[in-house]
């Protein structure tokens, strides 16, 4: 099930904006304010924080919840090749959310039910490290 619906998807298309980065150039920085989340249109990037690090490819979100509350950057987002990225800023996604109400609710249980198995992956992982 998509969380946004066509109307809304063709919204963010045509109010984003690509970026092309060359490999080693730097999306974002820990510490930047944060005012927009990116989708991966082609290329990778490294996106580190705090020691740990992941690869973002084609189809992948990254600083996804800037997208729902201002706030500064907790990574840094490395193209690791020619890449380029669709910028959708904050202000237009709320902007799609209230237009879409039920879009809105289908990102408020999908956020709600990633930040509950969070939870509880954390307390299984504390429950194995104190045995």
């Amino acid at each position: 099930m998509r969380l946004l619906g066509d109307s809304s998807l063709r919204m963010l298309a045509i109010g984003s904006e690509q970026r092309d980065f060359n490999s080693g150039d730097v999306l974002f920085k820990a510490g930047d304010d944060a005012d927009a989340g990116y989708v991966v249109q082609r290329g990778s990037f490294r996106v580190e924080e705090g020691g740990a690090e992941i690869v973002a490819g084609p189809g992948a979100l990254i600083g996804e919840l800037a997208l729902i509350v201002a706030m500064k950057r907790p990574s840094t987002a490395t193209a690791l090749e020619r890449a380029s990225v669709i910028r959708v800023a904050r202000s237009l996604f709320q902007r799609v959310l209230e237009s879409d109400p039920a879009a809105a609710g289908r990102l408020r249980d999908e956020m709600a039910m990633r930040t509950s198995q969070l939870a509880s992956d954390i307390l299984m992982a504390g429950a194995k490290l104190s045995t």
